[in-house]
């Protein structure tokens, strides 16, 4: 092993060892499970630091959340033997949140550690814990205000581990979400401003479900209210054009009138472009 990449490893094992101790100080935790890369690996460590009598993972479901996601956080619970709870949330009755203003996150994940709180309480467990890693910090997440606001921890970020690190150590791990693409929630298809409806991230993921169908991996579908506008990883692109081709008449059927392949690709933070060009980053 090259100095460099012995360097790397180093660092990557203290980050691991960090973890550890931060998790081990928490004592018990409530995990905001979603399903995702960061969260299933948080869940599978705190387990295997604090056994399963000590964590429980639980899922917000709404119609904002993508059943794809969903199918992956089951199959992660049900494999690894991580303790699991699903509830119900309610953002969509907010008109602060349907009304998608930048800061619509805030009220998102208001609503989410609100509900996460009171069974951490229920279950008698000490920390509220959420999936960010080291990357969500340059991004724009207004969700991370309410995350403060509720005295929730985030290990992988305190721990230092990016994306790519967290990846790495899921394969490890044996987790199957380790190379699994990044799936937020549908509401970011839908631009500032575009009122979040039940009907709108059902197009969503109507239209995304039908291009994975057709070979697609990673993708979204972003709702323009008349048009869906389809982006796909870099990689993708050459392919792109025959697959979207093959799918217009059933993107179509679900309501669109125009449908439109990006030529930029798939790029993460696409959504906060415009915040950029209002200078609001």
């Amino acid at each position: 092993m090259s100095g460099g990449r012995l360097a790397l490893e180093s660092a990557l094992e203290a980050k691991q060892a960090e973890l550890v101790r931060i998790l081990e100080a928490c004592e018990s935790v409530c995990v905001g499970y979603s399903g995702g890369v960061d969260s299933v690996f948080l869940a599978r460590v705190a387990v295997d630091v604090l056994g399963r009598d000590r964590v429980l993972a639980v899922t917000g479901r709404s119609a904002s959340y993508p059943a794809v996601q969903h199918r992956m956080a089951l199959e992660c619970v049900h494999r690894f033997r991580i303790p699991h709870l699903e509830v119900e949330t309610d953002e969509l009755a907010d008109p602060r949140y349907a009304a998608n203003p930048v800061d619509r996150c805030y009220f998102c994940k208001t609503e989410l550690w609100s509900r996460l709180g009171v069974i951490a309480r229920r279950y008698g467990l000490r920390t509220v814990a959420d999936g960010s890693n080291a990357d969500d910090r340059s991004d724009h997440r207004p969700g991370t205000r309410a995350a403060l606001e509720h005295g929730v921890r985030s290990p992988l970020q305190e721990a230092g581990l990016g994306k790519a690190e967290i990846r790495r150590l899921s394969r490890r791990l044996g987790l199957p979400t380790w190379d699994q693409p990044a799936s937020p929630c549908l509401a970011s298809r839908l631009p500032y401003g575009l009122a979040v409806t039940p009907e709108r991230l059902d197009q969503v993921e109507r239209a995304e479900q039908a291009l994975r169908e057709q070979g697609l991996r990673e993708l979204r579908v972003r709702h323009h209210g008349d048009a869906a506008r389809i982006e796909v990883a870099p990689e993708e692109l050459d392919r792109a054009a025959a697959v979207v081709h093959r799918s217009v008449d059933r993107l179509l059927a679900l309501g669109f009138r125009r449908v439109l392949l990006d030529v930029e690709g798939y790029r993460r933070g696409a959504l906060n472009e415009a915040l950029v060009q209002l200078g609001m980053r």
